[in-house]
Order: structure tokens, then sequence, then C-alpha cells
């Protein structure tokens, strides 16, 4: 593949241009990228250490925390670099492997999350065929598709990309490579690159949300008309509604990012977006699902104590 770029770098022009922010912003945002591997981490410890939690709901749980801590390393050590030199330049090299690893974590997130609704689907209406269907070779082939799905998909615009002829300015008004700032650089015609965004990861997108509204629509309906037990309710409802939180902070402000272009391009709107399902989704799903799931607390208590005793002796 001929490769006709000219400008062999970026400068990402970062989060903010205030000075006096920058000193604010680097200790928050560290703050929140180290919480996120500390409490993503700890719930890959703790599903791997507990043979309690060696079921599907847990396997693809850690699933998504490994997701998570990929997922902010790709964009948070650059972005807290900005603040402390101010514009941050990157090769252009450097530049779509950023692209492609973004876009790689986070459609496979997205992906992984309306496989976690089927399994609670199975799970809550299903329950007696629950181990037959979500048996550990299946669990594997949809954690494996989920993870080739997001690559062919990232892969598909990198090569995209890389394709394109920059020879203009390159600034780039963001604080990673992102697809829709490269393009805005681009000189010449970016239709096809544009559809491919708006058509292919939009159905990314809606594809797997619309799947996880008719998994929760039809398990809440099935919690009302057919489970009896108030106990057994609001347990599924606890769960239930903890997935619904963490699809919610990644789904919403995807689509506004990259399915809704009749709303035209803030480079404003789009970092914050960015932040929501990059950074904030990444510290809060831990905290999610350790705070409203009482077998992972058991079980990360268990692992700590046994750290604890084996610390003393």
């Amino acid at each position: 593949m001929e490769n006709q770029t000219e400008v062999s770098e970026f400068i990402l022009l970062g989060l903010t241009t205030v000075q006096e922010l920058r000193g604010f912003l680097f200790a928050l945002f560290l703050v929140l990228y180290l919480a996120s591997l500390l409490g993503n981490g700890a719930i890959l410890v703790v599903v791997m250490a507990e043979p309690q939690l060696h079921s599907p709901m847990y396997f693809f749980l850690g699933n998504l925390s490994c997701f998570d801590i990929f997922y902010s390393t790709v964009t948070m050590p650059k972005l807290l670099a900005g603040f402390l030199s101010g514009h941050q330049t990157i090769s252009y090299t450097s530049c779509l492997a950023q692209l492609h690893f973004f876009h790689f974590l986070g459609s496979s997130e997205g992906i992984l999350l309306s496989v976690m609704a089927y399994d609670r689907y199975v799970a809550i209406c299903n329950p007696l065929r629950y181990r037959l269907v979500m048996n550990p070779q299946a669990c594997l082939l949809l954690a494996t598709a989920t993870w080739v799905t997001g690559f062919l998909h990232a892969l598909m615009h990198t090569v995209m990309t890389s394709r394109l002829h920059f020879c203009g300015p390159n600034h780039v008004p963001h604080f990673f490579c992102d697809i829709k700032p490269l393009l805005n650089l681009a000189c010449g015609t970016t239709r096809l690159n544009l559809s491919l965004l708006n058509i292919v990861t939009g159905g990314i997108v809606i594809g797997p949300f619309i799947l996880t509204l008719f998994s929760y629509l039809y398990i809440i309906s099935f919690l009302f008309l057919k489970v009896q037990s108030r106990e057994s309710r609001v347990k599924a409802f606890s769960t239930l509604s903890s997935h619904f939180m963490v699809v919610t902070f990644q789904y919403v402000p995807t689509t506004f990012n990259y399915v809704m272009p009749i709303l035209g391009d803030s480079p404003e709107r789009d970092m914050i977006a960015t932040l929501m399902y990059n950074t904030v989704t990444s510290v809060l799903n831990p905290l999610i699902y350790t705070l409203r799931n009482q077998e992972v607390k058991t079980a990360l208590r268990k692992v700590l104590g046994r750290k604890l005793l084996f610390g003393r002796t």
C-alpha cells in the first residue's frame, strides 16, 4: 500500500489551552486513571483467584475489566503528559496505532455489553438451561468473537485513514488521534471514510444497543409476569440495574460522537463525550459491579484477608 502522507507528525492540542487549569486537570485525571487501573485490576484478580466466581457472568466481567484497563491506557498517558508540557507531538505511525487501539477496544467493549445482557437474559429467563446454553465453549466463542470483531472494525478504519493524503496543517483539536479530527485535516475527499464511520461504526454502536435493549425489555416483562418471589425479583433487578448504568455511560456519549452527524462537528462536545465513555466509565465500572454485587464484595474481602494474613506471617 503506497503511503503518500507528507505530514510526518501531528500536534495534539489537548483538552484545554488555559495554563491555570492544567495542574488541577493533571491531578484529577491522574487520580481517575489510577482508580481505573486499581479497580479493574482488583476485579481481574478476584475473578481469577476465587473459584466461586468462575461462572459466565464473571468471566465476561473479567473481560470488561481487561478492556477498561487497556482502553483508558490508550489515551490517558498522552493526555496527562499534555497537561505537563502543553501541546503534545505524536508521530504519524503512533497516531494510527492510537486510533486503531482506541476503536478496537471501544467497539469490543460495546459488543461485550450486549453479550453480557444476553447472559443475564438466559440466566433469568431460562435458568434451567443456563449451564447448557452458556457452557465454557460458548462463553469462549462469544468472547473471542467480541475481540475479533472489534479488531477488524478498528483495522478497517486504520487502513482507510492510512490511505489519506495529509499535506496541510497538522494540529489535531483533540487529546488523542481520533478519526473525525484527522479526516478534517486530510487533503482530498474523505467521503468514503465518513460513510464507513457513519454506517459501520454506527452499526457497531446501534446493533449491540438494540440487542441489549430487547434483552432488558424481555427480562423486565418476564420478571413482572412470571416471577412471583419478591426476593428473586429484587436480586434480578439489582443485577440488571448495575448493567444498565454501565450501558448508559457507554452507549449514550458514543452515539452522540459517531451516530448523530446531524448535530454538526464540535471538538469540545466530542472530547467531553470521549472522556465519558473512555475515562469515567472505566472508573465507574468496578465501583458499580462491586458496590452492588454481594458475591464480588465477599470474594474481594476474602482475597484481601488472605493477603493481609500472609503479610503478617
